[in-house]
């Protein structure tokens, strides 16, 4: 990096990403814990009015919460790295040393021959 200098710690304003990663905590918490909540309040208050299996309703119930605690967890995560590349970019800016052309003072045309 030593052929890279920073612009006078110009960098861009956090929008969007700062917001949203702030969030993120509260959704996987809630995202987590009202289906666990769901497969309790099953288990203390079972359906026995539908006429099933209640043994087949609390595994069933438990599947579909398993099933929307790891997309929940999936979401928050793909979010999460989304906004960690965006806050990356917006990073301070670096300039590059100048290239000084060797062989003339101005590019070359496609009509000049060597």
């Amino acid at each position: 990096m030593k052929h890279l200098k920073k612009t006078h710690n110009q960098r861009y304003v956090p929008g969007l990403e700062w917001r949203l990663l702030k969030k993120l905590p509260k959704y996987l918490l809630a995202g987590t814990l009202i289906p666990a909540f769901m497969s309790l309040i099953v288990r203390f208050y079972p359906l026995e009015s539908l006429g099933s299996d209640v043994a087949k309703q609390q595994m069933s119930i438990d599947i579909l919460s398993i099933a929307i605690v790891i997309t929940v967890w999936t979401a928050v995560f793909t979010i999460a790295i989304g906004c960690v590349v965006v806050w990356i970019m917006k990073g301070p800016t670096y300039t590059a040393d100048s290239y000084e052309l060797q062989d003339s003072n101005h590019p070359r045309t496609g009509d000049q021959e060597d």
